[in-house]
């Protein structure tokens, strides 16, 4: 190798990073205040009050504790305080410890309940103001078995009307009732069905969980054994001849030893690997149809709208949440996403995307992201996951998933077109050798450098060479690698095409015309 290429070669790549894919108070309780002492009881005080010895506030009411009219009393107001009457009523009731009254050996007759609160309860008016006299309690006596049998009636009427309300709701609707000592509780069931709950019928039992096994060793006996390494996503897409098929991702089958599907039902079906296409990280599976119940029917990604439903379906975090529904929105399309292929820590591709805030988790690769209708609209790919975000999530868009998968299915491969090239991004160059070496004009510091052209392929045929830098390709400007490789596998490109180039070389533009030619694994 000369000087030249030297210097290019051990100028170091800075690894750049990017989306890739996964690999359970105190209650207070308040306490009123209540009256206590002489406040608890509300007690008149007249205009004699302060003519009475303290005793006679404590006896019975009209009555000195000698049993004595009050001096200030009228002989009508004696007599109407007496209590005799009082006592006649009383005398079959059982009788009530007695308090000796000061300077008397007769007992102090027992002083009627006061009301506490309500009412007025001063003059005669309130309640023990005098005590009762017999008819009044003959008028007590009626007014509460009156009261009583209101009341009965009143019950009554209440629990029929119940009864009735009970009965007239269980002839109008869907429900179960039971009837207890409190009264009659319901059990009503209510079929909820959504937009959501219907397109899950159409879709979610072809969603299945892929199983990727890889040989190991065992640890007490050394032998190799088959353990499962890791677990993803598919869909059933296509059912024929006994077979069906199951797109995946290609980054949930890599390097497996053995693969197996596992359905909604729980039942198992090994599965052969048909095809790969790293480049779109798709891959798809054959399986037998003896378990497959459903078949899912993708839909037109170029219609998706920002702010429609997206409902992902998918096995995160492995087949113990199989089947696990989220529900978001499209959050984005024609998204560009820069993706490492080859585990290298470059980025050497830029996915096209749908965005969508559906949690898509370790697992949900290669599941379904479904619209309203429960069309497959994408295939769950990858999720930014960082410390500061939350909610961003994609799919491959199905428009690009069908081509593909149909080209696997029919080929084990993607034929894609090439340059025969292999590429080195300009901006990873030295600018003292972008200048010196490479002599590009000032101001161009972009495109892809040719580090090596095969031998009779499209690239050699047209006439580059080593350290040509391409800077337009099929009229469209050439960035990087990236974008090259973007315009070159495009869907509107194919096999046999013709693509006019344009490169610098010795700091001169130049251009040229290639025939593409089918791609190599190494070079584009």
């Amino acid at each position: 190798m000369d000087e030249k290429n030297k210097d290019l070669e051990t100028q170091a790549k800075e690894p750049v990073s990017g989306a890739s894919p996964e690999k359970l108070p105190e209650s207070q309780s308040y306490t009123r205040s209540e009256p206590n002492g002489d406040a608890a009881v509300h007690n008149p005080e007249t205009a004699s009050t302060k003519d009475i010895p303290v005793e006679a506030v404590h006896s019975a009411e009209g009555v000195t504790p000698e049993g004595e009219p009050f001096a200030t009393a009228t002989k009508e107001e004696a007599e109407a305080s007496s209590t005799h009457a009082f006592f006649d009523e009383a005398a079959s009731e059982p009788a009530r410890p007695a308090t000796q009254a000061s300077g008397s050996n007769g007992t102090v007759p027992p002083i009627p309940p006061t009301r506490a609160g309500g009412g007025n309860l001063s003059g005669n008016n309130g309640g023990g103001g005098e005590p009762p006299k017999k008819d009044g309690k003959k008028k007590t006596i009626w007014g509460a078995f009156l009261a009583g049998i209101l009341g009965v009636l009143i019950g009554a009427l209440i629990v029929l009307g119940f009864s009735w309300g009970a009965l007239h709701d269980d002839n109008n609707n869907d429900a179960t009732s039971t009837t207890s000592n409190t009264g009659t509780t319901k059990k009503v069931t209510v079929e909820n069905t959504t937009g959501t709950t219907q397109a899950l019928e159409k879709v979610q039992d072809a969603v299945v969980s892929v199983l990727n096994y890889q040989a190991g060793t065992s640890i007490s006996t050394g032998d190799t054994t088959e353990d499962e390494a890791s677990s993803g996503s598919g869909v059933v897409y296509k059912k024929s001849n006994g077979k069906a098929y199951v797109v995946t991702n290609n980054h949930v089958v890599e390097g497996a030893n053995k693969l197996e599907v596992t359905f909604s039902s729980g039942k198992k079906a090994e599965a052969k690997l048909v095809g790969t296409d790293k480049w779109n990280d798709l891959a798809v599976l054959e399986i037998s149809d003896k378990y497959v119940t459903k078949v899912a029917e993708f839909g037109n990604s170029d219609a998706v709208k920002v702010g429609e439903i997206a409902i992902a379906i998918g096995s995160p975090l492995g087949t113990e949440f199989a089947g696990s529904v989220t529900q978001g929105i499209v959050s984005g399309v024609n998204r560009t996403v820069p993706v490492d292929t080859n585990g290298d820590g470059t980025e050497d591709w830029e996915a096209e995307v749908i965005q969508t805030d559906a949690a898509i988790n370790p697992g949900n690769s290669g599941g379904a992201l479904v619209n309203i209708e429960g069309q497959v609209i994408g295939i769950n790919s990858m999720k930014i996951s960082t410390e500061n975000v939350e909610g961003i999530g994609f799919a491959i868009p199905s428009n690009t998933v069908v081509p593909i998968i149909d080209q696997l299915e029919k080929n084990g491969e993607v034929e894609r077109p090439s340059l025969g090239v292999t590429l080195r991004d300009v901006d990873t160059i030295p600018e003292v050798q972008q200048q010196q070496v490479l002599k590009l004009p000032s101001g161009v510091d972009y495109g892809a450098m040719v580090q090596q052209v095969v031998a009779g392929s499209a690239a050699d045929k047209a006439g580059l060479k080593e350290y040509d830098v391409i800077v337009e390709m099929n009229g469209k400007k050439v960035t990087n690698s990236m974008t090259l490789r973007q315009i070159l596998y495009a869907n509107d490109v194919k096999i046999g095409d013709k693509m006019e180039v344009k490169y610098y070389r010795e700091g001169k533009k130049e251009t040229t015309t290639v025939t593409l030619t089918a791609a190599s694994s190494t070079n584009q």
